[in-house]
């Protein structure tokens, strides 16, 4: 299985009052890693957008174990969990840089819909090198 590792620098922005990110902004880190993710595996949501296509997030998962804070530097970990052709789960894990502790554990699930009128597709027919990237990532 593919894996890859995005490093985002807690910004000060990110944080709360007492300096620890904010719940929500693990989110938006969790869709950075699925970007650098795809893009590690030769694909782009750029390009299924040029086509007429998005891919929006079906369910999203997340356990937060520990908190990160402001000054430190945050690993996301992506991978692909599973995907049957049609729906892909990404599958994440946050640590601290340097650490083995996990901090944020997630999953996101997306399908792709055509852009005007969300109507759903199969990824294995519309977008055959998806779907081919996505099977190499996850024997690999």
């Amino acid at each position: 299985m593919k894996y890859h590792e995005s490093t985002i620098v807690v910004r000060y922005a990110e944080t709360d009052q007492m300096g620890i990110v904010y719940h929500a902004n693990y989110l938006v880190w969790m869709e950075i890693g699925r970007t650098d993710f795809l893009e590690s595996i030769g694909l782009r949501y750029f390009d299924m957008e040029q086509e007429g296509y998005i891919s929006p997030v079906l369910d999203v998962h997340i356990s937060y174990k520990r908190a990160m804070k402001y000054g430190q530097k945050a690993v996301v970990k992506t991978w692909i969990k599973s995907y049957d052709g049609f729906r892909v789960v990404y599958g994440y894990e946050i640590r601290q840089e340097g650490g083995n502790d996990i901090h944020i554990s997630g999953e996101t699930e997306h399908i792709a819909v055509r852009k005007v009128d969300f109507k759903p597709v199969s990824t294995r027919r519309t977008f055959p090198t998806w779907h081919e990237a996505y099977l190499e990532a996850m024997k690999s």
